[in-house]
């Protein structure tokens, strides 16, 4: 297939065009603010992950303007011409609600989740002659994501403190912040397997349908290296802003087919 992605050059771009690439799929590389968007109709597919993705941005009017109205108008461009459309959203439309079907109640707690929310109920009410598949990633993590710094997940982070300075920094009552944490290889195979099988339509959970909590995540890291960890207050930015539990229901998902997820523990003892 011939695909297009969009924010190729950020962490989960980076590792998709690998993996297409690496299956035999023709792929072009979008960048927001390096090149002009190429005529869709040369593709079989757009996947636009292209985002402001930075949970602490506070610059509201910067982040609708490339997560909601630039996302608008790659969607329109696709629709118009008859390309299909898979596109980035987050499970952090949910916020502090504990139940994550993909119909559940929504409420989101910064302007990235706002900007994230908002486009998915855009595009539910359009109408549209391609097909169009929503991810709604939860906790992603893997290679490739070391430039993220302060935003990168919290296994990439914690092994990066467990091998440079021995010690890793969590927040205090880290036992009580769960993930849904999905390994960005499993991400995109469910990316291509999407395209390749599901003629339909929809808005997907992207997780593993199991959380674990920060805590676990820096004992298992912490154990490989030998390090130790430190406990820090939560920085007031990130005060009710911060979700404690994400686990996606991804019964739909698995309806369609069936997935071996790789676990956060084999993943770190493996790296």
């Amino acid at each position: 297939m011939k695909i297009c992605v969009t924010g190729a050059e950020g962490f989960i771009g980076k590792n998709l065009c690998k993996h297409l690439i690496d299956m035999n799929h023709e792929v072009t590389k979008f960048e927001y603010a390096k090149n002009s968007f190429p005529d869709p109709s040369l593709y079989d597919w757009v996947i636009h992950l292209g985002a402001i993705s930075d949970t602490t941005e506070r610059d509201v009017d910067k982040i609708m303007l490339q997560n909601y109205e630039f996302s608008k108008w790659i969607f329109k461009e696709c629709n118009s011409k008859g390309v299909n459309f898979q596109y980035a959203s987050s499970a952090s439309v949910y916020g502090p609600y504990e139940k994550f079907g993909e119909d559940d109640p929504k409420q989101p707690q910064s302007p990235y989740a706002w900007s994230k929310y908002l486009f998915d109920r855009w595009i539910l009410q359009q109408k549209h002659n391609v097909c169009v598949q929503g991810m709604r990633y939860f906790n992603v993590y893997g290679p490739r994501e070391e430039h993220k710094g302060t935003q990168a997940s919290p296994v990439t982070k914690f092994t990066k403190q467990a091998k440079e300075d021995g010690v890793i920094t969590l927040f205090e009552n880290s036992d009580k912040y769960l993930r849904d944490f999905i390994f960005v290889g499993d991400v995109c195979d469910i990316h291509e397997q999407m395209m390749l099988h599901v003629k339909k339509s929809g808005l997907y959970n992207i997780g593993t349908g199991s959380a674990t909590s920060f805590q676990t995540v820096a004992e298992i890291i912490a154990k490989k290296y030998n390090a130790d960890k430190k406990y820090i207050p939560m920085p007031e930015e990130l005060q009710g802003q911060y979700q404690e539990y994400t686990c996606a229901d991804i019964t739909k998902l698995l309806n369609i087919f069936d997935i071996q997820f790789k676990t956060v523990k084999e993943y770190i003892e493996g790296v």
